[in-house]
């Protein structure tokens, strides 16, 4: 069980330990759910649990609890419900900052929500918990609500109280918010609530403009997103023969590997649901990255770029290649000297560094 103070998490159940609300019978469905002690200081029978967040959902099996990822999977253009096709009479939700993911959430938590029954979500007070609270509103009519911990909970019964007028045209267009779509002028795809979902990232474009074309072998790409170091490194060094991409977010990878299948018949291609900071299953001659320093919140977690590095080192063969990039500021280079044996500054801009490392032989 996850011990890290959760605040949202702790008041997503207040309702029901302050007896406002009974946990239903028939199962209930919890949207981006994570681990914590409150969800097992009382009992939470019949409870399904999705998270595409590998570390989260680990976390969840850990516990013993039922997880599934498919539903958030799925194209939202298509307006299909999970594979399991289940309407529960309560869904839980954790609502994302991304306005467009939240919303295309929230239009999913009504689509499973069985008649009668209620979608309940929690959101940070200082990541737009009224903002989000407000929109549940707008397309399920009358909410109750309570705030502790600087969070703000809401619940309601959809169609229990008028909504806005407009509320079902809301709910169509907000199922389609986060569909699938093609940005940097055509040449990838993606969707909401992914890094960078709109743009390429400056500081992966400062990687690509320092990577070597004498890059060889197999290689692999820890935190790749939605594949465009991959897609890059495969275009500018020709021999690289296999390349393995490690993406802990499902959504995000799903995106990879429709943007690099035109690659599939020119090399290898791995793509791969895992949590980096528990280490890599294989070895490499070159490993490239732009490694997350933050998780699901918005403290910096300069501990994640680390351990992406010394999982880099232990899975680089010796003289095998490490490019990486990051925020100036952040502390890397201790673990770096300590795991490599040459490491040197290849550029700087914007706040961010470049640095290759070699593995020693």
């Amino acid at each position: 069980m996850a011990a890290d103070a959760d605040p949202a998490l702790e008041t997503l159940f207040l309702p029901f330990v302050e007896g406002r609300l009974a946990w239903p019978e028939g199962g209930v469905l919890f949207l981006r759910a994570r681990d914590g002690w409150p969800l097992h200081r009382q009992p939470t029978h019949g409870l399904v649990c999705e998270q595409t967040f590998k570390p989260d959902a680990d976390a969840l099996q850990r516990s013993g609890l039922t997880v599934c990822n498919d539903g958030a999977l799925a194209d939202a253009a298509d307006g299909e419900l999970p594979a399991q096709g289940k309407r529960y009479p309560l869904v839980l939700l954790l609502p994302p900052r991304q306005r467009d993911e939240s919303r295309a959430l929230m239009a999913r938590a009504l689509d499973q929500c069985a008649p009668g029954g209620r979608v309940l979500a929690c959101v940070a007070n200082n990541e737009g918990a009224k903002s989000a609270e407000d929109d549940l509103r707008r397309v399920a009519g009358a909410v109750s609500t309570l705030t502790k911990n600087k969070c703000r909970v809401f619940w309601t019964t959809p169609r229990s109280a008028p909504p806005q007028a407009d509320a079902e045209t809301l709910i169509a267009q907000w199922r389609g918010l986060d569909r699938i779509r093609p940005v940097a002028d055509g040449r990838l795809h993606s969707r909401p609530g992914v890094f960078a979902w709109d743009r390429v990232d400056p500081a992966s474009a400062l990687l690509v403009e320092h990577l070597p074309a004498d890059l060889a072998g197999r290689a692999a790409d820890l935190g790749a997103g939605i594949g465009y170091l991959g897609l890059e490194l495969l275009a500018r060094c020709p021999r690289i023969t296999a390349l393995d991409l490690y993406e802990a977010e499902a959504r995000a990878l799903e995106l990879a590997r429709r943007n690099l299948q035109p690659c599939g018949d020119r090399v290898a291609l791995g793509f791969h649901w895992h949590d980096v900071t528990s280490g890599l299953p294989a070895a490499y001659d070159v490993i490239i990255s732009n490694p997350p320093f933050h998780a699901q919140g918005r403290a910096e977690r300069p501990d994640i770029g680390r351990r992406f590095i010394a999982a880099a080192a232990r899975a680089l063969r010796p003289g095998g290649r490490l490019w990486l990039v990051a925020n100036r500021h952040l502390p890397y280079e201790a673990v770096l000297h300590e795991h490599f044996g040459a490491v040197r500054d290849v550029a700087t801009r914007g706040g961010f560094k470049v640095v290759e490392a070699v593995r020693g032989r």
